[in-house]
């Protein structure tokens, strides 16, 4: 709950504060009071105890704030994970619905490979290194699959299969 200066602060200050009470009953014990010393002693002792229970109030409002952060922290930790898992869901349901619209245009294997591989953002050179195989032939593939899909290109291919999370 403490941090280990503000303990030291706070330790500093009562020593102060206990010590000044001392001196303070000393000095009352004494017969020759003077009324100015006897005031300003008074005066710092209640300010040293007043500052240490400050001190004290303030270290545990700043506790209650950390509570309360963990606990929406923890929330929020919560909600997202449970958002991912229904990504995930989504993500398998929409994958199905990928495969089914390949296999209606009648894609080959690795066709539907480097389809699914575009869909992911991946350039026609990282396709091939992917395939181990030419970049010239992952081009030759992916102009296949736009002419048996009907669409012309890259970015209408990706399109098609996104516009519906979009509306």
């Amino acid at each position: 709950m403490f941090r280990a200066r503000d303990l030291f602060i706070i330790g500093l200050l009562f020593v102060v504060a206990v010590l000044h009470t001392y001196g303070f009953t000393l000095d009352v014990q004494k017969a020759d009071r003077h009324a100015l010393h006897m005031s300003v002693d008074a005066i710092v002792v209640v300010i040293s105890f007043a500052g240490v229970g400050y001190l004290l109030w303030e270290n545990y409002r700043k506790h209650q704030e950390i509570e309360a952060l963990n606990h929406q922290l923890h929330h929020s930790h919560t909600r997202i994970s449970d958002l991912h898992k229904k990504l995930q869901q989504a993500g398998k349901g929409y994958i199905v619905v990928i495969h089914e619209q390949l296999d209606a245009w009648e894609l080959s294997p690795t066709e539907k490979a480097v389809a699914l591989l575009l869909l992911k953002g991946l350039s026609f050179e990282e396709i091939a290194a992917i395939r181990n195989t030419k970049e010239k032939t992952v081009r030759q593939q992916a102009i296949a699959l736009y002419r048996k899909s009907g669409l012309n290109g890259r970015h209408e291919f990706a399109a098609w299969f996104f516009e519906d999370f979009l509306n």
